[in-house]
């Protein structure tokens, strides 16, 4: 099955656009992990159980576990969804970006060591960077487009042939480098007009959009501007939000998780076309 459908197949049965980020960081656990050889595997073990039945796709975010020399958590971890939730995707977030012979080693880490459903990329070094990749027909091929924070504008917004930087990045991918239908992009919620620009450019195509929750993006202006029509095509990223969650009497950390994520999919659900 490929990375599109097994998206869409997700979005449907689980009634969700949201994207549960995966970004563990020991110094906001719960007490009862503390200390643990598999705090990480453990902690994100719960909030994947927990959040599971509200969630479109799962994004690992590699530098988290790779700062704790905790890789062999993370290659657990995705076992652990491809066994207990094989419908639901993985998103590996590792925004590679390397020549061809490098970027080779970078798949084979995704695809096989992690098994991931999708990866993310950086175009920086132009389409033999992100040709090996595509070499894998089924996977998921998630290109940095407009990213959600402020400094994206230094390179993104540059003018080009009198369009910006990104937009030309939307173009390419959509039209040249979507070979095997297999592509998305990355697009800010905190930029909603420019979501919009890129929906315009790139048809149906799955956009990930990271920047609601803890960096600010609002849920209707995102959910509006990027929408396919049949209110498809979005991987809406909530991390930080959903996995330090605020407690209320009565909650552990999975169930103050489970709570903010069910309520962060009924946002984005009041405002999608049915």
């Amino acid at each position: 099955m490929t990375f599109t459908t097994k998206l869409a197949n997700a979005i449907r049965q689980h009634d969700s656009l949201l994207c549960v980020g995966l970004d563990p960081d020991i110094a906001r656990f719960p007490g009862v992990l503390k200390g643990r050889s598999d705090a990480v595997f453990e902690f994100c073990r719960a909030i994947i159980d927990a959040t599971a039945g509200y969630a479109c796709a799962f994004k690992p975010q590699i530098a988290y576990f790779a700062a704790l020399a905790a890789e062999d958590q993370l290659q657990a971890i995705c076992d652990y969804l491809n066994q207990n939730y094989p419908d639901i995707p993985i998103v590996l977030d590792a925004k590679r970006g390397d020549i061809g012979a490098t970027a080779e080693q970078y798949a084979r880490e995704a695809f096989e060591r992690y098994k991931a459903d999708a990866v993310t990329v950086n175009p920086y070094m132009g389409f033999d960077s992100i040709e090996p990749y595509l070499q894998w027909s089924e996977k998921g091929v998630i290109v940095l487009c407009r990213t959600s924070n402020p400094g994206g504008s230094d390179l993104q917004a540059l003018q080009v042939d009198g369009k910006p930087l990104y937009q030309h990045v939307a173009r390419l991918v959509a039209q040249q480098w979507n070979r095997h239908g297999q592509c998305a992009l990355v697009v800010g919620a905190t930029f909603p007009q420019e979501i919009a620009e890129v929906r315009k450019i790139v048809g149906e195509m799955p956009l990930l959009v990271p920047g609601i929750g803890a960096q600010g993006g609002d849920i209707e202006a995102t959910v509006l501007a990027g929408q396919t029509r049949d209110g498809m095509g979005m991987m809406i990223n909530s991390s930080r939000a959903i996995l330090y969650a605020k407690q209320v009497d009565g909650e552990g950390f999975a169930d103050a998780a489970a709570r903010v994520a069910r309520e962060t999919r009924d946002a984005i659900n009041a405002y999608r076309n049915r």
